[in-house]
Parts: C-alpha cells; sequence; structure tokens
C-alpha cells in the first residue's frame, strides 16, 4: 500500500534515483503505448466476434429453407403442396415461396444481374421462420418425403455450427491475444526497469550509505515506471480507439471485417487498457526492483 500511495503523492527527493529521461523512459513509453494500441484491436476482434456467434447462432437457428428439386411442369404443385405441409407442422411460424426475382437476386452475385430463371434449372426456394422450441426436421423431412418427394429440407444446421464455432475461436483468440499483450508490456517494463537500476547501482550505493531503505528506492523506481506506463498506454488507447471509430461502417451490406468495433457499453472496455497496464507496470516493476536490490547488495 505504500508503494501504491507514493505513486499519486510522489517523492521529489526519491524521483532523482530514477533518470527522468533516456532509452528506458522512451522504451517504457513506447512498449506500454504500441501495447495498448494492439489490445484495443484485440479486444475489438474478440467482442465483435462474440457478437457475431451471438448473431449467427441465434437468427440461423430461426430459420430453415425447402429446396423443391422437381420438373418445371411440376414445380408449382409441388410448391403449393409443401407450403400445405408446412402451415401444419408444429415450430413453423411462416413460410413463403421466393420469388423469381428474389432468386435472381440471391444469384446474382456469382451469375450476374442479368440473370433469366427460365435458362436455369434452379430449385424453388421456400423460406421457413420458426417460432418456440423449433421444428421437428426428423420428423419433417419424412412427412415431405411421402407427400412432395422433390421436396428438400436444410435446417442449417450442417453450416451454422461451424460459423459459430469459428467466431467462437476468433474471440476466444482476441482474448488470448489480450493476455499475451500484457505479458509482453510486463517483459518490456522489467527489463527497462533493470536496466535503470543497473545504470544507477552507484547512486543507489550512496543512497543506501545515508540511510535509504530498498523499499524507499524502489518506491521511486515503481512510480516512476509506473505513471509512464500509463501515459503511453493512454496516448496508445486514445490512438486504438480513433482507428476503431474510423473503421468502415458496416451498412447494409458490411461483412466482419467492417462490423469490426465496439458497440453499445463495449466502448467502456477500451478504457480500461490503461489501468490494467499501469497494473502491470506496478506488480513487474515492484518485483524486478526488489530483485535487483537484492542482487546490488
Amino acid at each position: 500500500m505504500g508503494a501504491l500511495r507514493a505513486i499519486f503523492k510522489g517523492d521529489r527527493q526519491a524521483d532523482r534515483v530514477v533518470p527522468p529521461s533516456g532509452f528506458t523512459a522512451q522504451l517504457t513509453l513506447f512498449a506500454a503505448g504500441a501495447m495498448a494500441f494492439l489490445a484495443v484491436f484485440a479486444l475489438a476482434l474478440s467482442l465483435a466476434s462474440g457478437r457475431l456467434a451471438q448473431v449467427w447462432g441465434q437468427e440461423l437457428a430461426q430459420s430453415a429453407t425447402v429446396r423443391i428439386v422437381a420438373p418445371l411442369d411440376q414445380r408449382a404443385a409441388q410448391t403449393e403442396a409443401a407450403l400445405k405441409v408446412l402451415q401444419t407442422t408444429k415450430g413453423v411460424a411462416s413460410a413463403r415461396a421466393l420469388t423469381d426475382a428474389e432468386q435472381e437476386e440471391l444469384l446474382a452475385p456469382w451469375f450476374g444481374p442479368e440473370l433469366a430463371m427460365e435458362n436455369l434449372p434452379v430449385p424453388r426456394l421456400i423460406e421457413v421462420v420458426e417460432e418456440g422450441e423449433g421444428l421437428d426436421p426428423v420428423g419433417l423431412r419424412l412427412r415431405l418425403s411421402a407427400e412432395v418427394p422433390g421436396a428438400v429440407l436444410d435446417d442449417h444446421s450442417r453450416w451454422r455450427a461451424p460459423l459459430v464455432a469459428a467466431a467462437s475461436r476468433l474471440r476466444l483468440l482476441g482474448w488470448i491475444s489480450t493476455l499475451l499483450i500484457g505479458a509482453a508490456v510486463a517483459a518490456m517494463v522489467t527489463l527497462a526497469a533493470q536496466a535503470a537500476l543497473a545504470a544507477n547501482a552507484q547512486v543507489i550505493a550512496v543512497l543506501r550509505l545515508v540511510g535509504a531503505t530498498d523499499d524507499y528506492i524502489a518506491r521511486a523506481f515503481i512510480r516512476r515506471f509506473t505513471l509512464r506506463a500509463l501515459l503511453g498506454a493512454a496516448a496508445g488507447t486514445v490512438l486504438g480507439m480513433v482507428a476503431v471509430i474510423l473503421l468502415p461502417d458496416a451498412g447494409e451490406a458490411g461483412g466482419f471485417l467492417t462490423g469490426l468495433g465496439f458497440r453499445g457499453w463495449h466502448w467502456v472496455v477500451p478504457l480500461l487498457v490503461p489501468l490494467l497496464v499501469g497494473a502491470v507496470a506496478f506488480a513487474a516493476t515492484g518485483a524486478a526492483a526488489r530483485r535487483t536490490l537484492r542482487e546490488l547488495t
């Protein structure tokens, strides 16, 4: 607690022990700023991946598609038959057949905007919206196979699970990256503190001769390096948040990368980065200072 109070209270005499500028000061500021900047993007990736997994899980879990694969002269009749089956199926909120214009719009990215549906054997698609606990895909497939031979049910389970798993893995990688960034800050600050202590070995020896305790000397280094890390991390966090704000907006056609960013209360999360960096610097400098002072005895 004494070292923590000293960070904010300060001691002009003790501050003279630590060089106010030089290589160690620049290294601490740069490392803290750079790592905080990267931490903002790691957090943005993690939170955006979490939102993506939630959206994919919720939206795709409440929808299904029925494809009518039948000759052209039978397609309309089988589509009507499939719609009647779906209307009497438990767990189905609504079902409707997509129009030719809607199917052309779906295929336009692959075949171009001038696609003519009559020139391709494209199956008729029926959009199914589920309700409650959803439909029973096994039972519905049995009904469709008996009443509508050309109907194929796709409940999206084949590709929904891999997408949600991929988004969850990205979220995990984001948090792991954040932890690694914290470890890198601790390593950089430790090296800088050890270099500063070794460079001031003679000054430390004189301070000991006049009665300064190791705790007094350690607090001086802890204060200076913690404040440097806080300052550098604050600057890096601000730059990182500005960079996230300047990312393209997702919009209606936006994908995952354009949707990378913070939403709502998530904007509070990166503001914690300087505090966490300061805490890491406080612990790392304290451990490095006491270990190096014991070696200099």
